[in-house]
């Protein structure tokens, strides 16, 4: 096990494209970290550095404290499982997993023992006779990653390791794969573009965007503090709605204006000071520039039983002790 710290890490193409900006994480000892964000966003990127793959243009990374940027992938005491399984389709499940172990001359009977075990954690006693094109997509990846728990590594690395299998499978491998973590208690970097997968097995999720780390929290603590609007909007099934309106502070009291809907809101919801401010500065004492566009869509969930259709006309009611409100401007939350 061991702690991996990225200290202000970046990282430039020749190009001259930066697909990850000061990207500052530490990483506790045992945790399961899940870095998430849309397409493209650098969180790939990110864990190829971590491991080795990928040069670091900027900034330091540590593991243990020592520093890795000039070591070797091989020499990091790290295992990463892919996305693409990376079974060599000649072997059998046996010697897939062993094949690192082979690699680094450990003795036949260690490698069987560590072979055994990991196959017992996995499920896969009954399966290592067989060759990759027999199995099923989740068994190949239970075989991915027997090859890295018997490594018994420092730190697990994993890139999206889940994005082939079907819904179903998905599902009954988040459990496992979080169950397994737990169990062995191994450090645990894990890459995902699934908000739903990352909120559910992460001690911690890292939002990044455009190469930008957003926000770092525990899943709870993403949900119901985003820090800007980008983690509101991408955080949470259903996501947010978002309304532009404008906030109006006159004697203590905290306002939100919708349309032609005025909705008291709890001052102790929104920071009034910072409101006050952003409204000193537009020469008024209401918070202007978010006006509410006609047509905007809502999305609401209702009870298993609820019958409601199509073109069916409803009343709701806006809890405003569950609001956020964003500066239009910054796109932060002035939300207390």
């Amino acid at each position: 096990m061991a702690e991996v710290a990225l200290d202000h890490i970046g990282k430039t193409y020749p190009n001259g494209y930066t697909a990850v900006h000061d990207l500052t994480l530490d990483v506790v000892d045992g945790e399961f970290l899940v870095l998430v964000g849309p397409s493209g966003c650098g969180k790939s990127t990110a864990l190829r550095m971590v491991a080795g793959l990928e040069d670091i243009t900027e900034g330091e990374l540590r593991i243990d404290g020592v520093r890795m940027n000039e070591v070797m992938a091989r020499d990091r005491d790290i295992a990463m499982v892919f996305q693409s399984y990376a079974l060599y389709p000649h072997m059998t499940v046996a010697d897939n997993i062993a094949f690192g172990l082979k690699l680094r001359k450990v003795p036949k009977d260690e490698i069987r023992k560590q072979v055994d075990r990991a196959a017992k954690m996995l499920g896969l006693e009954d399966l290592l006779d067989r060759r990759p094109k027999e199995l099923s997509g989740g068994q190949r990846q239970r075989v991915a990653m027997g090859r890295a728990i018997v490594r018994n590594p420092k730190a697990f690395l994993m890139d999206e390791p889940l994005s082939n299998l079907d819904a179903k499978l998905r599902v009954q491998m988040r459990s496992e794969i979080a169950k397994l973590q737990q169990d062995m208690g191994v450090t645990t970097i894990y890459v995902t573009h699934d908000q739903v997968e990352a909120m559910t097995m992460g001690h911690r999720v890292a939002v990044m965007r455009k190469g930008l780390l957003q926000q770092v929290d525990a899943p709870q603590t993403l949900y119901d503090h985003p820090m800007n609007l980008f983690v509101a909007g991408f955080i949470g099934s259903p996501p947010m709605n978002m309304v532009e309106g404008r906030i109006e502070v006159s004697d203590g009291t905290v306002w939100a204006i919708v349309g032609e809907e005025r909705l008291h809101v709890d001052p102790a919801n929104v920071a009034t000071e910072h409101a006050k401010e952003l409204a000193a500065d537009a020469g008024a004492d209401e918070l202007v520039g978010m006006l509410e566009q006609e047509g905007t869509p809502f999305v609401a969930r209702f009870g298993p039983r609820t019958r409601v259709g199509a073109g069916d006309r409803i009343e709701l009611y806006v809890d405003t002790a569950r609001t956020h409100f964003f500066d239009l401007d910054t796109g932060l939350s002035i939300t207390s």
